[in-house]
């Protein structure tokens, strides 16, 4: 008897996992089918993505070799292709690059637009502080002073990679238009700082000089020989499967 119970008994789980088994398989399929979908979607992402970024430093490289013989024409329409299929950090230094030929032309607008662009398209500050502060620089002849306070006020918070040039900037910029006290300040602290990079301090040590000397006159070159100053050398995060983009400070043009 008791054999017989177990035989009914095993007949009944055997229904019950065949029951289960088939109300669970569409289930168990469907979950499978679309983690395919999900893993050929990435797969196809990120090769495209990978195509792009080749695609965009082939451009950008040609760029760089018009630039070196002299063929500006070339190196824009190159500079274009790269903006237009890179993201991130070579569409940020194509567009850079852009801004830099159209300062040669004198045509400061363009320059000043394309900067802010290449700001927001940088995939970090450490490529995007750069782009905004010569946007920045270039704005101090025309935008008034709260304009340009606007711009470079993010740039000098603690930790920016750029801190101490958008501080020298700001001082510039508040002495340009007057304010000697409050420029005085910026340029007192970073001649005292202790991560002030040499020609910053120096800057710095001469506009001291000048405001206590009350030879404001002089200001427009000390203008002209700030803005001229490169910020720090900083290549990008590499893109996955594809080599490191050439940092800002490649630019030949500003």
């Amino acid at each position: 008897m008791v054999d017989v119970f177990e035989q009914v008994e095993e007949e009944l789980r055997s229904e019950r996992y065949k029951r289960l088994a088939r109300t669970a398989l569409p289930v168990v399929g469907g979950i499978l089918l679309i983690a395919l979908i999900a893993a050929l979607a990435w797969w196809g992402w990120d090769s495209m993505q990978n195509g792009k970024a080749d695609k965009a430093s082939e451009a950008y490289d040609r760029g760089m070799e018009a630039l070196q013989s002299n063929n500006v024409a070339g190196a824009k329409a190159a500079f274009e292709e790269s903006a237009k299929v890179g993201n991130g950090a070579y569409r940020s230094l194509a567009l850079q690059q852009q801004a830099g030929l159209a300062v040669t032309a004198n045509n400061i607008p363009e320059a000043i637009r394309l900067f802010d662009e290449a700001a927001k398209a940088a995939p970090s500050p450490i490529i995007g502080d750069v782009a905004s502060l010569k946007a920045a620089w270039l704005a101090m002849d025309t935008a008034p002073l709260a304009d340009v306070e606007k711009r470079l006020e993010p740039l000098v918070k603690e930790g920016r990679p750029i801190r101490a040039f958008a501080q020298h900037a700001l001082a510039m910029a508040r002495l340009q238009h007057g304010k000697t006290t409050e420029a005085r300040e910026i340029f007192v602290q970073l001649q005292l700082g202790q991560d002030v990079p040499d020609n910053i301090r120096q800057q710095a040590q001469a506009a001291i000089e000048m405001i206590d000397n009350k030879t404001t006159g002089a200001l427009p070159p000390i203008v002209a020989a700030a803005a001229a100053l490169p910020p720090p050398a900083a290549a990008p995060a590499q893109t996955p499967g594809s080599a490191a983009a050439p940092a800002p400070a490649a630019q030949p043009a500003q």
